[in-house]
């Protein structure tokens, strides 16, 4: 089966006018998300090195907004700092059944290519939503177990495809060529787990440079250059060379039937996703009997087994953090902040709460078990289970089938404008905050992304 071309076609016949109103309100919705952690993002020391770069490969000031910041740069290059920018602090939004990030691949090459061109809205939300379709669906085909297991971070691997397909539709290019950019885009996914060894920032360039690829992969497909048309099925192509137990009729199976853009979460705690339904089941616990810290001696978590080797092992590092990124990716100490401070956000994930003795202390009371019973509903749900027991021999326990932030259990656009709030106000005056929240509630109605994009620099 011709399945790099039938995914092709698709994705090149998806029109605006054809979106059910539910499909645009969710683009939108996820685009405030990005905007929100792109912009804070801005402010991670790994961001301030990127940019560094970027600045010596040469600004613009006729190209593309770097989020957050008083710079422009070549639009592949915007969309490279972009990218990385968002996904620095662990809240961007997550496919669970392809264990991806889809958002910090799709939208930094998108909101490039429509400054590129001077697309409106109705096209960029065209080209999010088929990034969208095509990472989510290549997500699935791979097995994301198998797919880590390999070693590879499957926003890095699959985000290039997408990022390549939503450039290609902004920019106009037609099925031959588009089928072209997706077969350019194979010959540079990349994304290695290797980080989770020493708390390297590798991660987060992941998603950069998925967009960075995806906009030349565009671009060269548009001057002529050919690119395999059986990437994803050939015999040397992506869904084989990539992992052991692919099966390439997930990537059609329902097409046009439904859009994968609905089935994307949202995270709520700055972390990773794998964390996120042992974390709420910790807090629902804690405020629910009104228990405080010092009340807790020992905590039982069960944890999906694809988890185990991201949150959980090595033991020695996840009870040991070195680094903001060892503890973004370490179950223990996301368990020991959100019983001492109630949450797990930004200001959790910090030097000095990975270096607390405190923090130490109550992630020495924390034991991570693997649960065949969650496992028999992955991808599809990502649950917990939870126990905590008190010192004086009392027992609390709380089974969490879908996390805050999932579409079973979504933020209300009102969590979201909190969430973007939050995450925006060192970067944006109140009034500025107010009308990039407005404009994307609108954003179909953007004549011009060239327009809109001003209001994501930085103005205070």
């Amino acid at each position: 089966m011709a399945t790099t071309r039938t995914l092709v076609d698709f994705c090149h016949s998806v029109q605006y006018g054809d979106l059910p109103p539910e499909v645009i309100d969710r683009t939108k919705y996820l685009t405030l998300d990005f905007l929100g952690v792109a912009s804070r993002g801005s402010m991670a020391e790994s961001t301030k090195a990127m940019y560094g770069l970027v600045e010596d490969l040469g600004l613009d000031p006729k190209g593309g907004v770097i989020i957050g910041t008083g710079m422009r740069a070549s639009y592949q290059y915007a969309a490279l700092a972009n990218g990385t920018s968002a996904h620095s602090l662990e809240l961007d939004d997550v496919n669970n059944e392809a264990s991806l990030h889809p958002g910090v691949a799709v939208f930094p090459a998108a909101f490039a290519a429509c400054e590129m061109v001077g697309a409106d809205g109705k096209k960029l939300i065209e080209g999010a939503v088929v990034g969208y379709e095509v990472m989510v669906r290549l997500g699935k085909a791979l097995r994301p177990s198998a797919h880590y297991a390999q070693g590879f971070h499957p926003t890095g691997t699959c985000g290039v495809f997408g990022a390549a397909v939503a450039a290609s539709k902004i920019l106009g290019l037609d099925e031959g060529q588009t089928l072209n950019s997706a077969g350019i885009a194979g010959s540079q996914a990349a994304g290695s787990m290797e980080f989770l060894a020493d708390g390297a920032w590798t991660k987060r360039l992941h998603p950069g440079w998925a967009a960075h690829s995806g906009i030349v992969a565009a671009l060269l497909a548009k001057k002529g250059f050919k690119g395999p048309s059986s990437i994803l099925e050939g015999k040397d192509g992506f869904l084989h060379a990539y992992s052991p137990s692919s099966d390439p009729s997930e990537v059609l199976e329902g097409l046009a039937e439904s859009y994968q853009i609905l089935r994307t979460s949202i995270k709520p705690h700055a972390c990773c996703r794998y964390k996120q339904a042992p974390i709420d089941g910790i807090l629902r616990i804690m405020e629910q009997n009104r228990l405080k810290a010092d009340e807790v001696e020992k905590v039982t978590l069960g944890i999906l087994k694809t988890g185990f080797p991201i949150i959980v092992t090595p033991e020695e590092l996840k009870y040991n953090p070195r680094s903001v990124v060892d503890a973004q990716f370490s179950m223990p100490f996301g368990a020991a902040v959100a019983i001492l401070y109630g949450k797990a956000s930004l200001d959790e994930y910090t030097l000095d709460k990975v270096n607390s003795p405190r923090v130490k202390e109550m992630m020495d009371k924390v034991s991570c078990v693997e649960n065949p019973e969650l496992d028999e509903v992955y991808p599809k749900q990502w649950p917990a289970a939870v126990e905590i027991v008190t010192r004086d021999g009392k027992s609390y326990s709380a089974k969490v089938d879908y996390p805050k932030g999932d579409p079973e259990n979504p933020l209300t656009w009102d969590e979201l404008i909190d969430k973007a709030n939050d995450l925006t106000s060192p970067i944006y005056s109140a009034s500025r905050r107010n009308e990039i929240i407005q404009r994307t509630r609108q954003l179909n109605e953007e004549t011009d992304l060239r327009k809109f994009a001003p209001l994501l620099l930085r103005n205070i």
